[in-house]
């Protein structure tokens, strides 16, 4: 008998000794779309840091919005403006105190052709049949390219050129397919790339794109959704963001 027990000790023994280890948790976090290279970049850091799995949605600031207003299961909205979070806390959807800037975007005029010359010039000259931009009601980048263009004194000419993107990400999609010669986009989308040629719309064109984001209250008792807003506050998460072109918080 106490054979036996020994036995028994030696298999069970050392798993008694050690505590189990956490469970990882699944978090859902909607994610403007000018951010999706950089935010799949963060996600991986925080899993290997955490052992939690971010799973990411991604869309134009306004829809993500409405959806999250409709009851959508997501525990933390990384939007493209510092409007939506600041509302979705004055409107019962995200925690009072959680919101703060993760990044500020910079628009780019973006051609997908190699080798040519694009900037203001190529605005001015409108030597092309279609330019596209995000929808500039739901996604502010879409906002901010209308605004540069009619800082440029170019947007009444070009008006009947546009083609709108529901999101930023549909919109890079549109050039890089060669649906429109040139397009709006992020600087994030095309910073990892040399391809195509691009200009960098001065920011005194456009408002600060300023994103922010806001721990919902779908997330609020979830550690695994805290945990993940304080890395995205983190050194680790500002080095990711800086890489994908995005201007100091």
């Amino acid at each position: 008998m106490r054979a036996l027990i020994a036995a028994v000790f030696a298999v069970v023994g050392p798993a008694l000794a050690d505590p189990p280890p956490a469970m990882a948790d699944t978090i859902y976090v909607a994610v403007a779309a000018n951010f999706t290279d950089a935010a799949n970049g963060i996600a991986a850091a925080f899993a290997a840091a955490s052992g939690h799995e971010a799973a990411l949605s991604f869309g134009a600031t306004g829809q993500l919005y409405t959806q999250i207003t409709q009851n959508a299961p997501f525990e933390v909205f990384l939007a493209a403006d510092d409007e939506r979070p600041t509302l979705s806390v004055e409107q019962g959807y995200g925690v009072a105190g959680s919101v703060f800037t993760y990044a500020t975007g910079q628009l780019v005029l973006y051609s997908a052709e190699p080798g040519v010359m694009i900037g203001p010039d190529t605005l001015e000259a409108g030597a092309f049949d279609q330019i596209a931009i995000a929808n500039p009601e739901t996604a502010p980048y879409g906002a901010a390219a209308v605004e540069a263009m009619k800082a440029l004194g170019v947007y009444d000419a070009l008006r009947s050129k546009i083609v709108q993107g529901q999101s930023i990400g549909q919109a890079y999609q549109f050039v890089e397919t060669g649906n429109a010669e040139v397009g709006f986009v992020a600087l994030g989308q095309v910073s990892q790339t040399e391809a195509g040629a691009r200009w960098i719309v001065p920011q005194d064109l456009y408002a600060p794109i300023r994103q922010d984001a806001v721990l919902l209250k779908a997330g609020e008792a979830n550690p695994a959704a805290v945990a993940f807003v304080e890395f995205l506050k983190g050194d680790e998460a500002a080095a990711i963001i800086e890489t994908y072109g995005y201007a100091e918080r």
